[in-house]
């Protein structure tokens, strides 16, 4: 996370409290790349250290937001998006290889896609999208969205806020050294999902190989 993502965040929080985290979210969960894990993260920090926000307010503004905008994404989906997203995703920053990766993810697990996808990046912002292309019932999809978004929000909002606390308690050396190993620890597993996401690209490739059209799309 660089600095000056963090303090524009930051700032959001401060002016705008739940709006912000709900907005952030919200915009990445339709489709458009944006920090929304980052703010979630940030705001249970804030919350933990300022006192400015209540936890249980950023996390039900961050399932909220999840929640709309996962089914706004299903609605484009649903009425055409794949196509527009073929012709004018590299505008936004969204290859072909993360569609195809969210695709393949999908085609062949459903609804848990809906749900686990919540907590990986590419399919966070994809899932819902792809979903709707499917033709996913939306009552089933509706369940499974709504059960990721408040899981994220629960983990990732409380893990942020009492982190904090713990890190703001850090004295000795040997609590420094282990929250030292901690931070060490997420850094390394984020990098491994990294990893594991380049070799799903691969595997999709091989599984759509050559440009995608719009001929091809899920459900047809």
């Amino acid at each position: 996370m660089s600095p000056i993502l963090a303090s524009a965040l930051d700032d959001l929080l401060t002016n705008f409290g739940y709006i912000a985290v709900f907005a952030i979210i919200g915009v990445e969960s339709l489709g458009v790349p944006a920090p929304g894990e980052t703010m979630l993260v940030i705001a249970g920090i804030y919350a933990g250290a300022t006192h400015n926000l209540e936890i249980t307010g950023v996390i039900a503004a961050a399932t909220l937001g999840a929640i709309v905008g996962d089914n706004i994404g299903y609605l484009i989906g649903r009425t055409g998006g794949y196509r527009l997203l073929l012709k004018h995703g590299h505008k936004i920053r969204i290859r072909e290889s993360h569609i195809k990766v969210a695709r393949y993810i999908f085609d062949r697990h459903g609804a848990k896609v809906v749900f686990f996808g919540r907590f990986v990046a590419i399919l966070r912002t994809y899932a819902a999208f792809l979903a709707g292309v499917g033709q996913m019932e939306w009552r089933r999809f509706l369940l499974a969205n709504a059960a990721g978004g408040l899981a994220w929000a629960l983990i990732f909002g409380l893990a942020a806020f009492y982190g904090g606390k713990a890190f703001e308690r850090l004295s000795t050396p040997i609590n420094i050294s282990l929250g030292i190993v901690g931070l060490a620890t997420i850094v390394l597993f984020t990098l491994f999902l990294r990893r594991r996401t380049e070799a799903l690209a691969d595997v999709a490739e091989r599984a759509y190989p050559g440009p995608l059209s719009d001929g091809d799309r899920p459900g047809r």
